[in-house]
């Protein structure tokens, strides 16, 4: 057994990211089996205890998450091709009316907030922007186990064998796909359910069975809805919410 980099244990614990770990190392505000540890690089055994100080647990509690539906149109995250980004979208004009959080919305809120599971710009629905490593990571780590389901509608002639290999069997990019779990909900709609997210995923599989994509919609990623949140509206994720 060797000793491990603390930021790496503190991400693979799920008590942030690593680039948080680092911050909060840097401040003093990281202890392992009680100890202060305050040098970047600092690595600990597998089985030590990691605990968080006071000021690191009410910087974490400050943090938002939001949940946007997307519209066809707007990029996930940066501006590219002269396509606005889904975070111009956010502001407290276009603020879901029945939004029950407490929280007031103001300009920080956007500060260091991006995308945990992307949309392309073709796609609509359920977007989740966080400003908390921990979320993300939880979204869209190698390993998460956290459903996303998609309503797709689709055009042409389905190969014979195509449903059961939409569900197993497909590759992309030289790797098999995880398992999945995809139904027809009517002649031309088809229901996906992946625990992983590879660029244009959905478009390909579809493509390697004779489907041609026409319509994409996020409507669930783990317990999270979509729900009636009418596009281009957004809301925060409440405190008890959980993804998981």
């Amino acid at each position: 057994m060797e000793k491990i980099r603390i930021s790496k244990l503190m991400a693979e614990r799920g008590l942030c990211s690593r680039r948080e770990a680092d911050a909060y190392i840097e401040r003093g505000w990281v202890r392992v089996d009680g100890a202060v540890v305050s040098e970047l690089g600092s690595k600990a055994w597998p089985d030590q205890k990691i605990t968080l100080d006071k000021q690191a647990q009410r910087r974490q509690t400050a943090r938002v998450t939001i949940l946007l539906n997307k519209p066809v149109g707007y990029v996930s995250g940066q501006a590219e091709q002269g396509y606005r980004p889904a975070i111009t979208l956010i502001s407290a004009a276009t603020r879901y009316r029945v939004d029950k959080s407490p929280l007031r919305f103001e300009p920080g809120h956007l500060r260091g907030l991006a995308p945990a599971g992307r949309l392309d710009i073709d796609s609509q629905g359920l977007l989740v922007l966080t400003q908390d490593g921990r979320i993300a990571r939880q979204l869209i780590n190698e390993d998460s186990e956290i459903e996303k389901e998609y309503l797709v509608r689709v055009q042409g002639k389905i190969a014979g064998n195509g449903l059961a290999m939409l569900n197993h069997g497909l590759s992309l990019d030289g790797k098999p796909l995880r398992p999945a779990h995809v139904s027809w909900q009517n002649e031309d709609q088809l229901r996906f359910i992946l625990q992983e997210g590879k660029k244009r995923q959905i478009r390909r599989m579809c493509e390697q069975v004779g489907l041609k994509v026409i319509g994409l919609k996020r409507v669930r990623m783990g317990r999270i809805v979509l729900g009636d949140l009418p596009p281009g509206q957004w809301r925060y994720l409440k405190d008890g919410e959980r993804f998981l």
